[in-house]
C-alpha cells in the first residue's frame, strides 16, 4: 500500500498496521490512518486517528510520550473517545520509552515520512535560559507554566483555585469538598491556632493562606513567583475581607526573612527545586522557624529512586518545565539534615489521581471557553497532562507524599501529644 499525502513520502505498509505493532493489541484501542488503513476491533471504545503524515515524522525524531504529545497538541493526531481511556490501552508508550529494538524498527518503516515532514517542534514547548534551578531560570519556569491566565485556571481547577492534591474524605466527596479537606488535613498537622504565623511558600492562588486566616485565625504570608497568581490571590483576600491576616507576595522564598514564623506549608513546591538544592532549602525552612515550629512538606515524588529525576519528556517541556522528582527518602533525609525532627508522613497517590479526574472533567465542562481563553494547542496540553498523570498516580509510576517535621525546642521538646491521630498530632 502507497502512503502519499502532502508529499512524496512512501511506504509498504499501513499506517494503522504500523503503529499497532508499536502500541500494541488491546479490545480498547482502534487505529485509523490518513492513508485509509485501519487496525483493531470496530467496537473499540476508544479510536487513534492519524491524520497527517507529520504525525508520523513526529515519532520518528521523538519515539514515545513526546512524539505523540507533538502530534496531538498540533492536531496531527487525534483521539476520538475518552482521552483518558486510549492512554491507559497504550500506557506501555505513553509511561514508559519505547525499548530500543522497537525504536530502530519504527525508525526504519517511518523514516521516509521523517524525510518528507519533519517539522520543529510546536512553539508551545518550553526552553527556559540560563544556569539550572537559578533565580532566573526558576522564574522562567514558573511563569510558563502558571502566568497562562488566570480565567483558564478558573475553568480548570474550579472556586477553589488549588492547583495541588486534594484529600478526599469519601469516594463521592466533590472537588471542593476534598480541597477544602486537603486544607485542614495541612492546618491540623500544623496544629495552627489563632495568632500564629504561617508562611506558604510556593502559595499558588493564596488557598492555604485563605484557609488558615479564615478558619484558624492565622496571621499568613504567602509567596509565588507567578505574577499571575500573586494578583488573583490579593485581590481574594480583599474581596474576602481577610486583608487583616492575609497576604501574598510575588517573592523568591529564598528572600523571605528568616526566624518569625510558627509553621511553614510547602505545598507543591518541592518538585520545582532540584535535587541540588534540597538541603538548602530545607535548611533556609528551618532557619524561618521558632523552636518548636512545625513545617509540613506536600508534592509529587518517584515510588523509588529513578535513574533520572526529570519528570516525562512531555511534561518536561510543555507542563512543568525543569521538574525533578526524587523519592520519598530523600526528602525526608533531606529534611533531617536540615534539623527537623520528622513525626508522620503519607501517602496521597490515589487521592491525586481523584484530583486530576475531577480537573479533567472540569476541563471538558468549559471546553469552548477554554480554548477561546488559550488556544487549542494549550487546551489539548492541558487535556493530555490531566489524563496521563491521572493514569500515572494510578499505576503508581508517581506518588504525592505529606511530611510532618518540628524543629526542637528547649530540651528536645516537640510540643506533639504522646497520641494523636496518626500517632503524630
Amino acid at each position: 500500500m502507497t502512503g502519499v499525502l502532502e508529499g512524496r513520502a512512501t511506504t509498504t505498509e499501513p499506517v494503522a498496521g504500523i503503529l499497532s505493532h508499536v502500541l500494541g493489541s488491546t479490545r480498547e484501542l482502534r487505529v485509523e490512518g490518513f492513508d485509509g488503513s485501519r487496525s483493531g476491533p470496530d467496537d473499540a471504545p476508544v479510536t487513534l486517528r492519524v491524520n497527517s503524515p507529520r504525525a508520523l515524522a513526529r515519532l520518528v525524531s521523538a519515539p514515545g510520550s513526546l512524539g505523540l504529545a507533538r502530534a496531538y497538541v498540533t492536531e496531527e493526531l487525534d483521539v476520538e473517545g475518552d482521552l483518558y481511556t486510549a492512554l491507559r490501552a497504550m500506557s506501555e508508550v505513553t509511561l514508559h520509552s519505547i525499548p530500543r529494538r522497537e525504536q530502530l524498527w519504527l525508525a526504519r518503516r517511518l523514516l521516509p515520512y521523517w524525510r518528507e515532514h519533519r517539522m520543529p517542534p510546536p512553539d508551545l514547548e518550553a526552553r527556559p535560559k540560563g544556569l539550572l534551578h537559578s533565580r532566573r531560570r526558576d522564574s522562567q519556569a514558573i511563569s510558563h507554566h502558571y502566568d497562562v491566565s488566570n480565567r483558564f485556571y478558573e475553568f480548570v481547577l474550579g472556586p477553589s483555585m488549588t492547583y495541588t492534591c486534594a484529600a478526599y474524605p469519601d469516594a463521592d466527596a466533590s472537588l471542593e469538598t476534598a480541597q477544602a479537606t486537603k486544607y485542614e488535613l495541612v492546618a491540623t498537622k500544623l496544629d495552627l491556632k489563632p495568632g500564629m504565623r504561617l508562611l506558604d511558600v510556593g502559595c499558588g492562588w493564596g488557598g492555604m493562606v485563605r484557609h488558615a486566616a479564615r478558619e484558624h485565625g492565622v496571621r499568613a504570608l504567602g509567596v509565588t513567583l507567578s505574577k499571575e497568581q500573586a494578583a488573583w490571590a490579593q485581590e481574594a483576600i480583599a474581596r474576602e475581607g481577610l486583608s487583616d491576616l492575609a497576604e501574598v507576595r510575588h517573592l523568591d522564598y529564598r528572600d523571605v526573612p528568616d526566624g518569625v514564623y510558627d509553621a511553614v506549608s510547602s505545598i507543591g513546591l518541592t518538585e520545582h527545586i532540584g535535587k541540588a538544592n534540597l538541603d538548602s532549602y530545607f535548611a533556609s525552612m528551618y532557619a524561618k522557624l521558632r523552636p518548636g515550629g512545625r513545617m509540613l512538606n506536600h508534592c509529587i515524588t518517584q515510588p523509588h529512586r529513578p535513574d533520572h529525576r526529570h519528570t516525562d519528556p512531555f511534561i518536561h517541556r510543555y507542563v512543568f518545565p525543569d521538574g525533578e522528582l526524587e523519592p520519598v527518602a530523600a526528602l525526608v533525609d533531606a529534611m533531617n539534615e536540615a534539623g527537623f525532627e520528622i513525626r508522620h508522613e503519607e501517602n496521597l497517590r490515589e487521592h491525586y489521581a481523584m484530583t486530576l479526574r475531577d480537573w479533567g472533567a472540569n476541563l471538558e465542562r468549559n471546553w469552548t471557553d477554554a480554548v477561546a481563553e488559550v488556544g487549542v494547542g494549550r487546551a489539548r496540553v492541558w487535556r493530555l497532562y490531566m489524563a496521563a498523570c491521572r493514569l500515572g498516580f494510578e499505576l503508581n509510576n508517581i506518588q504525592l507524599h505529606q511530611v510532618l517535621g518540628v524543629k526542637l525546642g528547649d530540651g528536645g521538646a516537640a510540643g506533639f501529644p504522646l497520641r494523636g491521630e496518626h500517632g503524630a498530632y
